[in-house]
């Protein structure tokens, strides 16, 4: 019988020491589970959210019967009463439409403003319950033209019409933002009729279409109009003309 020889105590193994788990080494399966799990992490310091859109906007131009002689204080009134009821987000602004005519004076031209539509104001709303009821009770207020007991809701101006109206009203600086908008109704080589000025009631044919240095000026127009049988080249401004239907 073999005695098996004795084992110095040096040769023994040690008993395994646990050791921590290193967190490095499972964060690629930590970040994995939680995005399994549908967790997300917060975007870092420099990145910004994209900001929410904002609503639509739902402002239309309308036509409104008022007071003959008082336009420019019935539209004061209601700009006025717009602010005191806190209906900013449903009131753009008003125009009184105007246009220059040219009269003789003691024998000199005079050019003056007068309006286009007495009895009338265009305004830039949102339609609705609280805007009709500021209107109708702003004293000196008819009504929406095209509203009736039928049809309550009165139709607003076309992008036509609503386009040719801003126009005439460029050298007034009013409704900027919509002006910047639209577009000349007409272009080089089309035929147009001046209807206002020297000129009034020509038509000629656009050579030229010249963008202002101030933006806060209406563009130019160069056209060649047929004077005494010659063609002779005239620059007005571009409320002073209209395109030939």
């Amino acid at each position: 019988m073999v005695t098996p020889a004795p084992v110095a105590p040096d040769m023994l193994p040690e008993d395994p020491v646990p050791t921590e788990p290193d967190p490095e080494q499972n964060a690629p399966a930590d970040e994995a589970a939680g995005a399994e799990a549908g967790d997300t992490t917060p975007a870092s310091e420099g990145e910004q959210p994209a900001a929410p859109a904002g609503p639509p906007d739902k402002k239309n131009w309308y036509i409104v019967k008022v007071q003959s002689g008082r336009e420019d204080s019935i539209k004061e009134a209601i700009e006025r009463r717009v602010k005191i009821e806190g209906l900013e987000e449903y009131f753009g602004q008003i125009i009184i439409p105007v246009e220059k005519v040219t009269e003789l004076r003691n024998g000199k031209r005079v050019v003056r403003t007068r309006k286009m539509y007495p009895g009338y104001i265009v305004a830039n709303v949102e339609f609705n319950d609280r805007i009709l009821y500021l209107f109708r009770e702003t004293p000196g207020v008819g009504d929406f033209v095209g509203a009736s007991a039928t049809n309550r809701n009165p139709p607003p101006l076309s992008t036509r019409e609503r386009d040719k109206l801003l126009l005439t009203q460029l050298p007034r600086g009013e409704g900027k933002d919509q002006i910047e908008k639209i577009k000349i109704p007409f272009d080089k080589g089309d035929r147009v009729r001046v209807r206002d000025g020297t000129f009034s009631g020509m038509e000629g044919e656009v050579k030229e279409i010249m963008e202002p240095k101030d933006p806060k000026e209406p563009p130019r127009v160069r056209v060649e109009l047929t004077i005494f049988g010659r063609p002779v080249p005239v620059e007005v401004e571009v409320w002073q003309v209209e395109p030939v239907d």
